[in-house]
């Protein structure tokens, strides 16, 4: 179901009673740097949370491998007790080395720990939407998700997870999950410039599955474009603000999760919810990803 909003509009999420603006907020960027360790303003990072949420996010992206620990205890300590309808989505399948390496963490015992590390660190009894984080860094790769997926089926079953996502996963991942339990999201990588997710978006869709386009660290960084910079001048907005309007025109499943640890940059992606991309700028956009050119 679909309804506007100031936050562009509201989508809810399939076979759930919970309903988010589409713009959302991404906590990574609230770590220290790399997503290792503790920020350098923790006071800053409250600040910036609480501004998304007195400014109308309801659907906050996090995992506790973000620090570890550090984000899930910040989104705590500004936040708790949770304001109602406030959706927190997190992700498990990975860990951090001593090094700040990022490392798979999907044996059973691994995803039942991560499970109630982001309980204890978020103050939670049961998490509302859990997404089985699989594949490389940024592309998924094909092969059964059967094992992972089954350990989080129960622990939904337990009523600790109340919902399950996936990240980084392939349609036939996808269809292999739906067999097992029902998913809510997908979370790949995507933006203007990466579209080889194009027909899958459709799909989900037509299922009424929301679909949140994650981006490498360094956010919109591949993305400075001429063709991004150009667009973007033409109409008197920044590159991140321009590729945030056009995911948001993109579908109606897209939601969005910018992250951000400064309140200039907070304000400036929720303009972007209001942003009306003209049709010849839009044209242009759009060509950037049929051209195959990957930014």
């Amino acid at each position: 179901m679909i309804e506007q909003t100031d936050l562009a509009s509201r989508f809810t999420l399939s076979g759930t009673s919970m309903t988010v603006n589409r713009m959302g907020y991404g906590a990574m960027q609230l770590a220290g740097p790399g997503v290792f360790g503790p920020p350098r303003d923790v006071e800053g990072a409250i600040a910036v949370l609480r501004e998304a949420v007195e400014s109308g996010v309801n659907h906050i992206d996090t995992s506790d491998y973000y620090g570890p620990h550090v984000t899930n205890q910040i989104i705590k300590q500004a936040l708790h007790p949770y304001p109602k309808g406030l959706v927190i989505v997190t992700k498990l399948g990975a860990r951090r080395g001593a090094d700040a390496s990022w490392i798979p963490a999907l044996s059973r015992q691994e995803l039942i720990d991560s499970t109630h590390d982001n309980l204890k660190n978020l103050g939670l009894d049961a998490l509302d939407v859990v997404n089985l984080r699989v594949g490389g860094f940024t592309e998924p790769s094909e092969g059964s998700i059967e094992e992972p997926l089954t350990v989080l089926a129960e622990l939904k079953r337990e009523g600790l997870i109340r919902h399950i996502g996936l990240s980084n996963v392939t349609p036939k991942q996808l269809t292999e999950a739906q067999t097992n339990t029902e998913i809510v999201c997908v979370q790949n990588f995507y933006n203007v410039a990466h579209r080889k997710d194009d027909a899958f978006i459709d799909d989900l869709a037509s299922q009424g599955i929301a679909y949140v386009p994650f981006f490498p660290l360094g956010g919109f960084t591949p993305l400075q474009s001429s063709e991004l910079d150009t667009a973007a001048a033409s109409i008197g907005v920044t590159a991140m603000q321009l590729a945030l309007a056009w995911l948001l025109q993109r579908s109606l499943n897209v939601l969005l999760i910018p992250g951000t640890s400064s309140l200039l940059h907070l304000r400036e992606n929720f303009q972007a919810s209001q942003l009306r991309i003209p049709a010849e700028v839009l044209t242009n956009l759009n060509s950037i990803g049929t051209q195959g050119k990957e930014f």
